[in-house]
């Protein structure tokens, strides 16, 4: 029985639930998450990862002071992308005002060198609400719909969209709800966009999926 913890490294909760790493036990995040309602599930076998999401991503948080501390972050990042996980790849990074200076060359390091997802947060209160959304969102669906469709509410997918200039929470469940995949979102054109978001917004979404690459410019 002692063969745990490659089991627990793959680990997928239920829906509902989220597997912590036990250092996170006594932090404001984990409060807040039990205050939003989620089922905690601590472990010390997580390998790089902070914590496993039932959809199948991992996340791991950098924080500020990781950040100030220096490049050590780096590594684990590196090891991070480089681990055996099934798991999607998620990274959550505080954008604060000590850090906000930094940013840019975290957030360049995490998306185009290692080609990891990157949400930034303010701080641990942001982080709990983003991952109850994507811990919680997924089993309150509606059990008649598609299975198609609901993929697309996937809460990772939905904070990924509301990265999008002009587009809140609404426009972005607005936006899920109507196409059936993200390559349709990208690929649609903006009198379609308009008709559910309006004009301004579906001009922005259209410009931010179709800006001309560095190479070209």
């Amino acid at each position: 029985m002692e063969t745990k913890a490659p089991v627990v490294v793959n680990a997928v909760p239920p829906y509902g639930h989220l597997i912590s790493g036990e250092k996170w036990r006594s932090s404001s995040l984990i409060q807040s998450l039990k205050g939003a309602g989620v089922k905690l599930l601590f472990e010390n076998d997580l390998g790089v990862a902070d914590f496993h999401l039932p959809n199948k991503s991992s996340i791991l948080y950098v924080s500020e002071c990781d950040i100030i501390a220096g490049n050590s972050y780096k590594r684990k990042l590196v090891r991070y992308r480089n681990s055996s996980s099934s798991f999607q790849e998620l990274v959550l990074v505080e954008n604060t005002r000590l850090s906000e200076q930094y940013f840019p060359a975290v957030q360049k390091f995490v998306v185009f060198d290692l080609g990891l997802n990157l949400l930034p947060v303010s701080g641990q209160s942001e982080a709990s609400q983003l991952i109850a959304q994507m811990v919680l969102g997924e089993s309150r669906e509606n059990p008649f719909r598609r299975k198609t469709v609901s993929r697309l509410l996937d809460p990772l997918v939905l904070a990924l969209v509301q990265q999008v200039p002009g587009v809140g929470r609404v426009k972005a469940l607005a936006l899920l709800q109507h196409f059936s995949s993200i390559r349709q979102l990208c690929n649609a054109a903006p009198s379609e966009l308009e008709l559910i978001v309006g004009q301004a917004a579906a001009q922005q979404i259209h410009s931010f999926f179709h800006k001309p690459s560095a190479a070209g410019s």
